[in-house]
């Protein structure tokens, strides 16, 4: 029977609010998963090449390194130092307390107070993305020394120094983008243990 003219139709009401319960929970669910889990990221710019490419699709992982510390060799995304409404995604070099040494674009740490400085290997970097510049960076306790993968076209630490730990947002655990590169932990390296 149609409801009578001037009162509220139940069922349409009823359906509102149980759309709005499906709402709010969902909400409950995305926004914390968003917030403290997973976080997408779209690449953009040729830094990382030939790894990541402009317009992949990434999902961050934001939990890993509340639990252990980031390496050598992964590739992370971190607010910008100079301005940390902008996301970067790069490889990390050196270490906290570490001493990165750029030699004609070779890549080297030490400790500080040694005299010997170590090659850090590097295979995602092709010849045609090598760069010749010079440096020697030292870090502090909670800095890390970041570059992209395509060296003559990245703004990294060589530029703007190092990067604290707080600004570290998470790394890339999958890539979901174009479908025949999708990969699980895509860009790791980690050097072989000596």
């Amino acid at each position: 029977m149609p409801p009578e003219a001037g009162q509220p139709n139940t069922s349409f009401r009823r359906t509102v609010w149980e759309w709005a319960k499906v709402i709010v929970i969902a909400l409950a669910v995305a926004i914390p998963i968003r917030l403290f889990i997973a976080e997408p990221f779209v690449v953009n710019g040729a830094s990382m090449d030939p790894t990541f490419s402009t317009g992949q699709f990434l999902i961050v992982d934001r939990l890993t390194y509340d639990f252990e510390k980031p390496q050598r060799g992964d590739v992370i995304v971190f607010r910008f130092p100079d301005d940390p409404s902008i996301y970067y995604i790069k490889r990390i070099i050196g270490l906290p307390g570490e001493i990165v040494v750029v030699k004609d674009g070779e890549v080297g740490v030490r400790e500080p107070g040694a005299t010997t400085t170590v090659a850090v290997p590097q295979p995602y970097v092709s010849p045609s993305h090598a760069s010749h510049d010079d440096g020697v960076y030292p870090l502090g306790p909670s800095q890390y020394f970041v570059m992209g993968d395509n060296r003559a076209q990245s703004s990294d630490s060589r530029a703007w120094g190092p990067l604290d730990a707080s600004l570290i947002i998470g790394r890339p655990i999958v890539r979901l983008t174009p479908l025949s590169q999708i990969s699980f932990l895509p860009g790791s390296y980690h050097e072989p243990a000596n």
